[in-house]
């Protein structure tokens, strides 16, 4: 396996899982949830689901800047010989991890607070903003993922 390959292969499988787990998340894990749980129980899912995917979501932004960086030098010697297309998802994955990173440090400690106190109305307000924030970089994933697809041959 050269060089190249392990660096996009790794590069793919982070993507896969970040923008993948959004996708279940958002189509399948949600509308379940809603229609098989209460509100306090459906609360206590998502915190543990987020505290489990965030931990992968984690390790795929970590990995997607290096090998996104490897494979700009191994296939394009640098940022400045690269195609438009690597600038626009570079500039898409600042933004993503901008969500991320809220979502992180502001929501879902917030969500935490509303749950330990019971306050339903509330973590069901937070989880709906969570919600959004998710959508939008599920969007924004697709994209992405939508660019790597055809975008000229790698």
């Amino acid at each position: 396996m050269t060089p190249h390959a392990l660096t996009y292969a790794l590069h793919l499988l982070a993507s896969l899982i970040w923008v993948g787990g959004m996708f279940f998340a958002w189509m399948v894990l949600r509308p379940a949830a809603v229609s098989a749980l209460e509100a306090p129980a459906r609360l206590k899912l998502w915190l543990e689901v987020f505290s489990r995917f965030f931990l992968w979501v984690w390790a795929a932004v970590l990995v997607l800047p290096i090998t996104g960086v490897g494979m700009l030098h191994l296939r394009f010697a640098g940022f400045e010989g690269a195609p438009r297309y690597v600038h626009i998802m570079m500039g898409l994955y600042l933004v993503m991890l901008a969500l991320f990173i809220r979502v992180q440090a502001l929501q879902l400690p917030e969500l935490r607070r509303a749950v330990a106190a019971e306050d339903w109305p509330s973590g069901g307000a937070v989880l709906g903003r969570i919600r959004r924030l998710v959508g939008l970089n599920l969007i924004l994933g697709l994209f992405v993922v939508s660019i790597a697809a055809v975008r000229p041959g790698f």
